[in-house]
C-alpha cells in the first residue's frame, strides 16, 4: 500500500505528541484510524477547555478573536492584517515558521511594541501544591516562543495561564483572581537551542510512510498522557492480557518492564520466585489460584458498625472549571442530585431521591432535604464515603442553619469500600482483577447485577452523569424544548444513581449472608 508522501508540517499538538513518542506522531499522521478517538468525557473535558479559554480572553477585553478554520492561512493573513492595524489584543493568533503551525490562546502587544504570549490551560494552580504539570505545558509554550521568535517578532514574556484554586467565588466572577499567569520565559528561552534538532528527529521519523517507527512499549505510553495509540500498541500488536503483569506492578514498572523483556506479560506465568512486595503476591496468589480470599471475622466486624435503620447514600456531582454560584471554586464538587435506600430492620426498603433543575442553585435545597430525612445519628452508607463526606462539610459550611445536622452525619458514615481495599482485603476475588470500584464489586458479589449498568440508558458513569447533566440544561433553555428529550435525561439521572444505593444494599446483603 502506498501512502500518500509526507507533509514535514507540524501544529504545536503534534509536536508536543512527538515529544512523548514519535510513533505516535507517525500513527496521528499516516494510521489515525489505529487511534482510539475520544469518548464522550474526554470531549467534554475539551469542551470545558475551550469554555476556560474564552473566559481567558476576558482578561484582555476588547481583542479581536481568529475565528477557527481548517484555512490555516486565511487565518495568518487576518493575524497580520490585525497586527498591522495595531489591534493590541488577539486570540487564536496564528503563525508559521520552519513548517511548525502555532496558534497563540492570547497574544497581548505591550506599549513598548515587544509581545507577551499567555497559554492557557484548564488545568489549575494553587499556592499550597505543586504544580507537577507545569513542566510540560512549557513545552507547548517553547514551540509558540520558537514560530514568533523566529518570524522576527520581540517576545518579552510568556505565560502559562492556569485556573486559580486559591479564588472562592463570591456574588460575582473576579476574572483576574479566577486565573493566575505564572511566567515561564527563563525556561522557555533555555528549551530554544533544542527545538530545531528535536524537530529534525520528528521529520526524519515520519519520512517513511510506510513503516512505522520501532519504538517498544514503555512508560512513556501514559506520561505525560495516555497516548490514544495505547490499545494499538499494547493489546493489537503485543497482545498483552486486561489484566497483565504491569496491572500486578504497577507501582513497581520497572520489575514489570523486567518481565516484559523476558516475554512474561501473564500473571500466571510470572515464576514464584520473582520479587514481589506482599501486597503483589496477595494478588497473584488470588488470580493463579482462582480462589476468593475472605476474612468472615473482620466482614463481621465491619457488618456490626451499622444498625438499622441505614440510609444508603449517594450524590452526583459537577465540577465546572468556571465556579458558577457564590462560595464555590474551581472543579469545586457542586452536587446536583441524591439517591437515599433505607433499610429498616424488617427488610423493607424505602427510596427517596432528589434531582434539582439545572442551571440553578439548589445547594440550599439539596442540605435541607438531607436533614428532613435522615435523622442525627443515623447510619448512613456510602461507597467512597470521603467523596460524600467532603460534600456533606461543604453544604455545612455554606448554610450554619444546617451545619449541626449535616456535620453530625458527616461523623457517622460507614464506608463500604472499606472491605475491598487493599489496605483491608476482608473480600478478594479473581473476578475482581485488583479493582475496588462499586462497578467491579457489585458484579463479583451479586451476579444478577452482571449488565446492571452496561443496560443503562445515558448514564453509565459519573463521567455520563455530569454531561447528560449538563444536555439537560441546554435543552431545558431551548425555547423549543423538546419534553421527551427532558424526560429521557431526567430518567437516565435517576436511574443511575439509584443503581449506586441499591447495589450499595445489594452488597451488604450478601456479605451478611457471606458471614452466617
Amino acid at each position: 500500500m502506498n501512502r500518500i508522501k509526507p507533509k514535514l508540517k507540524l501544529s504545536k499538538s503534534q509536536y508536543t505528541r512527538g515529544l512523548q513518542c514519535k510513533k505516535s506522531l507517525w500513527l496521528k499522521k499516516y494510521k489515525s484510524e489505529v487511534l482510539t478517538p475520544p469518548d464522550p468525557n474526554k470531549v467534554a473535558i475539551f469542551a470545558k477547555g475551550h469554555e476556560v479559554g474564552d473566559r481567558a480572553c476576558e482578561l484582555f477585553p476588547g481583542g479581536k478573536k481568529i475565528g477557527y478554520t481548517k484555512d490555516y492561512k486565511a487565518m495568518e493573513q487576518l493575524t497580520k492584517q490585525l497586527l498591522s492595524e495595531g489591534v493590541k489584543d488577539i486570540y487564536e493568533a496564528t503563525f508559521k515558521h520552519d513548517g511548525v503551525l502555532a496558534l497563540i490562546d492570547i497574544l497581548h502587544q505591550k506599549e513598548d511594541g515587544s509581545f507577551e504570549i499567555y497559554e492557557v490551560k484548564s488545568s489549575t494552580w494553587s499556592s499550597s501544591e505543586n504544580n507537577k504539570k507545569l513542566p510540560n505545558y512549557i513545552q507547548d509554550a517553547s514551540i509558540q516562543y520558537y514560530v514568533l521568535n523566529g518570524l522576527g517578532y520581540d517576545i518579552s514574556d510568556i505565560f502559562i495561564t492556569l485556573l486559580n484554586k486559591d479564588y472562592i467565588r463570591e456574588d460575582n466572577l473576579d476574572i483576574h483572581k479566577l486565573f493566575h499567569s505564572e511566567r515561564v520565559t527563563k525556561q522557555v528561552v533555555d528549551l530554544q537551542p533544542q527545538i530545531p534538532s528535536t524537530l529534525e528527529s520528528f521529520r526524519e521519523s515520519i519520512k517513511d510512510t510506510e513503516n512505522e517507527p520501532n519504538i517498544d512499549i514503555g512508560s512513556h505510553c501514559k506520561s505525560p498522557y495516555i497516548c490514544d495509540g495505547y490499545d494499538y500498541c499494547w493489546k493489537t500488536q503485543r497482545s498483552i492480557p486486561d489484566y497483565s503483569v504491569f496491572n500486578i506492578l504497577s507501582r513497581s514498572p520497572k520489575k514489570a518492564h523486567q518481565l516484559y523483556s523476558q516475554g512474561i506479560t501473564a500473571i500466571e506465568d510470572i515464576p514464584d520466585d520473582f520479587s514481589m512486595s506482599d501486597k503483589q503476591k496477595f494478588q497473584v496468589d488470588i488470580w493463579k489460584n482462582k480462589k476468593t480470599h475472605i476474612e468472615k471475622e473482620k466482614l463481621r466486624e465491619f457488618i456490626d458498625t451499622m444498625h438499622f435503620p441505614i440510609f444508603y447514600f449517594d450524590f452526583e456531582t459537577i465540577s465546572p472549571p468556571i465556579p458558577q454560584f457564590k462560595g464555590e471554586w474551581t472543579y469545586n464538587k457542586f452536587p446536583f442530585q441524591y439517591s437515599l435506600d433505607i433499610e429498616y430492620e424488617d427488610g423493607n426498603i424505602v427510596h427517596k431521591e432528589l434531582l434539582e433543575n439545572p442551571n440553578t442553585d439548589g445547594r440550599e435545597h439539596i442540605a435541607r432535604k438531607i436533614t428532613e430525612q435522615i435523622p442525627k445519628d443515623s447510619c448512613i452508607v456510602a461507597f467512597n464515603s470521603t467523596f460524600e463526606k467532603g460534600v456533606f462539610e461543604h453544604l455545612a459550611n455554606l448554610f450554619p442553619q444546617y451545619e449541626e445536622h449535616l456535620m453530625n452525619l458527616h461523623n457517622n458514615f460507614v464506608d463500604i469500600w472499606d472491605p475491598f481495599k487493599p489496605k483491608f482485603r476482608y473480600y478478594v476475588a479473581p473476578e475482581m482483577k485488583g479493582l475496588d470500584g462499586i462497578k467491579t464489586v457489585l458484579p463479583v458479589l451479586v451476579p444478577h447485577q452482571k449488565n446492571a449498568y452496561k443496560d443503562l440508558d445515558l448514564v453509565k458513569n459519573g463521567g455520563d452523569a455530569m454531561n447528560i447533566y449538563k444536555q439537560l440544561g441546554e435543552e431545558v433553555d431551548k425555547k423549543d424544548s423538546d419534553s421527551n428529550k427532558i424526560n429521557r435525561y431526567r430518567k437516565s439521572l435517576k436511574d443511575y444513581c439509584a443503581l449506586d444505593t441499591i447495589g450499595m444494599v445489594e452488597i451488604v446483603k450478601k456479605l451478611r449472608q457471606i458471614i452466617q
